[in-house]
């Protein structure tokens, strides 16, 4: 129906009229890169019929070689939502050179998705070619380099625009101290200078005072020099300077690298009958086209350099919070571990991110050879983040001295992380500082019994490998992330108890969420996390018979794409074999503290212990087998509560009296008669590859204590010796009592006392 005032002819003109009429060339993509749409102008511009172009990737429009990793980058921004504007070099079906000013915007579907993307796109400049090429020359070296805060990535970037368009070599040397060392070094055609001639990469470099590069730095100013042939200058070798002629150098510009007033170094550009130019000569325009350049990209390595030193500053910080490089060795279990920061994210315009995580694990060794495993992850990102990872981390490790259960010491964890938030000063811009989440999972593993119990704080679970099958370690409840409480989300945050035996040889690979979110496909989108957790699990299984480095070095490789946050993985293998343990239950009576010390010492026997430990282990074993029989035997008898029978038949007056009297007294009579039961204890010695562990486990709930004892006492000095003779030794609390247990080693002469 047509509307008031509207013409037939527009009523009836169709949308492909005016896209063909348009002097501006439009394309269409899908999310792959892929042309869905082109009009006439486009078609015109870069010199192709339409039907060729349909389903071609959109990189096939002739964009030059050196700007096709911009754009697929590029792709990737924009199907993300976001719009990019900015000049690209492109090569005609003809092989000649143009340059286009483009804007990409997404193509959103109705739903508000991202479905491809809409180029629109003109020629630059209409001038001479040399004209085009210095314009869109100095046009885009600014956008490359405001694309990057890395070094290496902003030199690379520099020589990649520059050769062989305006250069046919390029060479950036920075100062490291006070010597110039070769940075940059790239020709056109990939041609590379023999060894021993033009210094290399990472060579140092020194320029004769005559020379145009040190004239360069001592003027602080561009240098050109039009005709090589025709100018007299010292090179920094004959064998340069023979290089210099056998390639046909013929013309060079050298312009200092100057940043906040200081001087980092010096960039020199030069053509040569490598290039096969028909004017191979630079001119004054150059010369200050060159100078420009040289401001840039100045600025640009100055940003980088500070950048970076920023960035390992970080990454040193963090790295100290976090174990070291290599894992400690634990009886019953191989360890390997890695840890990977996220490398920088550029994001045109949005922002680069470059901040060390809030990712950690750790190995804790606990009593009786018993091992406490943890991953974790703090949201977000910066020196906050790690800061709070190294206090949780800290103080995780003291928790975990007290012995307690895993499903306590997350309880305990999730106060101190609330008490962290609560004491933090907002942010400028917050009127509450954000609450500190993190997620994590505590494992406690007994490599004699087998047995892991864990407790879940909002972690994915680990992979769990047995019987060469790649699955995931079942999570009863995933529990919530320590600090929820904190954020406002009311009710009580419970964190369960959960076990599971372990089949000899099984294998858990332990990471965090950095290994599986937000990794990028080619065409700029992501994979899933269940695409991202298959591919884990593949990749784990391929390799789940080599060794815990191997199968780590597998699970990282895993999903391909860079990282944008921090990777953490910890792999587990439990041993194929039986570790040596004995135990008995005793008696605690005093004639059984022999019987303890001889079972003792033919335990020690059989397993071929030194003789001198052997006896120390059995005084030690003597020492707390007598504390806890003395204990028991002094231990308060549990208070009964009286219980009045219903008596019936009883008057109301005295002679009724005697009658209670007398029944209430045989009633305690007869619970007199019963037999107390007969208070035990049992002792579990265990062995491993270094030390000897001894555990007294009894009913009673009371945990030693050292007690300093007179000159004249008799006893109070057992535990003394067991603190000045183990190595290590402790009580914890177990579920019907406590157990008392110290560490010796298995080398003579080992630390003792320690």
């Amino acid at each position: 129906m047509k509307r008031w005032g509207e013409s037939s002819f527009e009523a009836q003109l169709p949308p492909q009229t005016v896209l063909d009429q348009m002097e501006m060339a439009v394309i269409v993509c899908d999310r792959f890169s892929n042309i869905i749409y082109s009009n006439e102008y486009a078609q015109r511009l870069f010199g192709f019929r339409g039907e060729e172009s349909i389903g071609r990737s959109v990189l096939d429009l002739g964009i030059a070689e050196e700007d096709r990793d911009q754009a697929t980058e590029l792709a990737r921004h924009v199907l993300k939502g976001g719009v990019w504007e900015g000049t690209f070099c492109n090569i005609r079906a003809d092989g000649t050179t143009f340059y286009t000013r483009a804007q990409a915007v997404p193509l959103r579907h109705p739903s508000g998705s991202v479905d491809g993307t809409v180029i629109f796109a003109r020629e630059a400049f209409r001038s001479n070619q040399r004209d085009r090429e210095r314009f869109g020359l100095l046009e885009r070296i600014g956008e490359r380099l405001a694309g990057s805060l890395e070094l290496a990535t902003t030199l690379r970037q520099m020589a990649d625009t520059l050769v062989p368009q305006f250069a046919d070599h390029c060479f950036i040397d920075l100062f490291s101290g006070d010597r110039l060392i070769r940075r940059v070094s790239r020709h056109t055609g990939g041609w590379t200078p023999p060894p021993g001639t033009w210094a290399q990469v990472g060579e140092p470099v020194s320029y004769p005072p005559d020379h145009f590069c040190s004239k360069a730095m001592a003027r602080r100013e561009a240098v050109l020099v039009e005709d090589l042939m025709q100018h007299r200058f010292s090179a920094p070798s004959t064998a340069s300077m023979n290089l210099s002629r056998e390639v046909g150098v013929t013309s060079v510009i050298a312009a200092p690298l100057l940043a906040r007033g200081e001087l980092l170094g010096v960039m020199s550009l030069a053509l040569s009958g490598l290039g096969n130019r028909p004017d191979p000569h630079y001119d004054g325009f150059d010369r200050d086209l060159v100078g420009a350049i040289a401001g840039r990209v100045a600025l640009a390595v100055d940003n980088a350099m500070l950048f970076e030193a920023e960035r390992e500053t970080a990454l040193a910080f963090q790295k100290d919070l976090l174990p070291g490089d290599i894992p400690p060795r634990l009886d019953g279990l191989q360890i390997a571990w890695r840890y990977e920061p996220a490398r920088p994210l550029e994001s045109h315009g949005h922002g680069i991110q470059t901040q060390v995580g809030g990712d950690w694990y750790d190995v804790i060794p606990l009593s009786a050879g018993r091992v406490g495993l943890v991953i974790g992850d703090v949201e977000g990102r910066g020196a906050r983040s790690a800061a709070v990872m190294g206090q949780l981390r800290a103080a995780l490790r003291a928790f975990a001295q007290d012995d307690k259960p895993p499903a306590e010491i997350l309880r305990k964890l999730d106060e101190w992380t609330r008490a962290m938030s609560k004491s933090r000063r907002p942010r400028p811009g917050e009127e509450q500082p954000r609450p500190t989440l993190v997620s994590c999972t505590y494992f406690v593993y007994d490599a004699w019994s087998r047995v892991l119990s864990f407790a879940n704080a909002g972690h994915d679970p680990p992979l769990l490998i047995q019987d060469g099958k790649v699955g995931e370690l079942e999570f009863d409840s995933k529990g919530a992330m320590l600090g929820v409480r904190g954020s406002g989300v009311g009710g009580e945050i419970l964190f369960n108890e959960e076990s599971c035996e372990l089949k000899p040889g099984s294998t858990l690979v332990l990471y965090t969420d950095g290994l599986i979110d937000r990794r990028p496909r080619e065409d700029g989108t992501y994979y899933s996390r269940e695409e991202s957790r298959r591919m884990l699990r593949e990749a784990v299984a391929a390799v789940a018979h080599e060794d815990v480095e191997t199968i780590a070095n597998a699970a990282y490789e895993a999903v391909p794409g860079d990282i944008d946050d921090d990777v953490a993985i910890v792999v587990i293998r439990t041993s194929d074999e039986e570790l040596a343990v004995e135990q008995r239950v005793f008696a605690a009576e005093p004639i059984m503290v022999s019987e303890a010390r001889r079972m003792a010492a033919d335990t020690f026997a059989a397993w071929g212990v030194d003789p001198e430990q052997a006896e120390l282990a059995c005084l030690l074993v003597s020492e707390v087998v007598t504390n806890v029989v003395l204990h028991a035997a002094s231990a308060p008898a549990p208070r009964r509560e009286p219980v009045m029978p219903q008596v019936g038949g009883l008057g109301s007056g005295s002679d009724a009296l005697p009658s209670l009297e007398e029944e209430l007294w045989d009633l305690g009579v007869e619970l007199g008669r019963r037999e107390p039961a007969t208070k035990e204890f049992r002792l579990r010695l265990r062995r491993g590859a270094r030390s000897l562990w001894v555990e007294v486990f009894d009913s009673d709930l009371r945990l030693p204590r050292i007690r300093s004892a007179g000159e004249t006492d008799e006893g109070g000095r057992g535990l003394y010796l067991v603190d000045q003779l183990a190595t290590r030794w402790g009580a914890r609390p177990t579920a019907d009592g406590k157990a008392v247990w110290f560490e010796l080693p298995l080398e003579p002469g080992g630390p003792v006392g320690a």
